[in-house]
């Protein structure tokens, strides 16, 4: 899906007429934007703005990449339609498809990634309004890697980027065979400065992890 051509297709769509309510992005719309190889790995409905029409989030997938969208549905006097609010790139290999959930405004994507080694990144947004349109922000991130075969020891982060709270812990394996798993060590909490950040920023979850745990 070649992103410009996407958000024309997206802006063209709209109709000039008065609604109550504009519908979702329709599936068949999305189909057509996409280029050979590619697929829908998943989508989800629901408000994201509460202004009472169903936005839209996405995944599109291909062999090398993984892209999200976030559409926001509109309903004005005179014209409804959908505009973009924001997108970024997922980890480009997926242990299965992204989960998407929107709950009272908050969006959350939750995605596993890897092989042996995973990552476990969940990513939590906010509408937000500013002068030049609607966008989405970055709140939350958490963030754990570690062995699926518990070959090796993990580390996890959970920061509340709202707040700059942040949470960091060591995994450290224990027991021996069958029985080992993982004991949460060296818990450290401490805050880190509250920034804005939006969707087209978020930073990488496995740099996030590795360069706070680092410093600290």
């Amino acid at each position: 899906m070649r992103k410009p051509i996407f958000l024309a297709a997206l802006l063209l769509s709209g109709t000039a007429q008065a609604a109550p309510m504009q519908p979702p992005v329709a599936d068949q719309f999305l189909l057509d934007q996409l280029e050979l190889g590619e697929e829908i790995e998943g989508r989800v409905d629901g408000d994201l703005n509460g202004d009472g029409d169903l936005d839209t989030v996405f995944v599109v997938s291909s062999p090398d990449e993984r892209h999200l969208y976030v559409v926001l549905s509109y309903h004005g006097e005179v014209d409804i339609g959908h505009e973009p609010a924001g997108d970024f790139k997922l980890e480009p290999d997926p242990l299965g498809p992204a989960g998407l959930t929107i709950n009272k405004g908050v969006l959350t994507i939750k995605d596993l990634t890897g092989g042996a080694t995973a990552l476990s990144a969940t990513y939590r947004y906010r509408a937000v309004k500013t002068k030049e349109q609607q966008r989405m922000r970055l709140i939350g991130l958490d963030s754990t890697a570690y062995s699926r075969t518990y070959a090796h020891d993990g580390r996890e982060i959970s920061w509340n980027v709202a707040t700059g709270d942040t949470i960091t812990t060591l995994l450290k394996i224990t027991g021996t065979g069958e029985g080992r798993s993982y004991d949460k060590l060296y818990t450290r909490k401490f805050k880190r400065p509250v920034r804005t950040i939006y969707m087209e920023d978020t930073p990488g979850a496995e740099e996030e992890l590795i360069g706070v745990t680092k410093a600290k």
